[in-house]
């Protein structure tokens, strides 16, 4: 299994939370399953938030996407991070 691990950093965690949930349909028509979304102890303002990927490409095509940098922008993105993983299993 693939994931998509994303961090960003924001102004304002409920503005950002609001628009982030109202946007919900474009990640599930790209193929990605939310399956956590996180608040840094220490900075609520920095958000972590993970993806189950069904495919790597169209992933890729949607976080490329103009539209979706836009959606940050009025969301509140201050500074953002990708990395896409896979699973490498757990202790044996």
């Amino acid at each position: 299994m693939k994931y998509m691990f994303c961090r960003n950093k924001v102004r304002d965690y409920k503005v950002w939370r609001r628009i982030f949930d109202s946007h919900a349909d474009g990640p599930r028509e790209a193929g990605l399953h939310l399956v956590r979304v996180w608040q840094a102890v220490d900075d609520p303002n920095t958000v972590y938030f993970l993806f189950e990927i069904h495919d790597l490409e169209s992933a890729k095509a949607f976080v490329s996407n103009p539209t979706g940098a836009e959606i940050g922008r009025q969301a509140g993105v201050i500074d953002g991070e990708i990395v896409y993983l896979e699973d490498a299993g757990g202790y044996d």
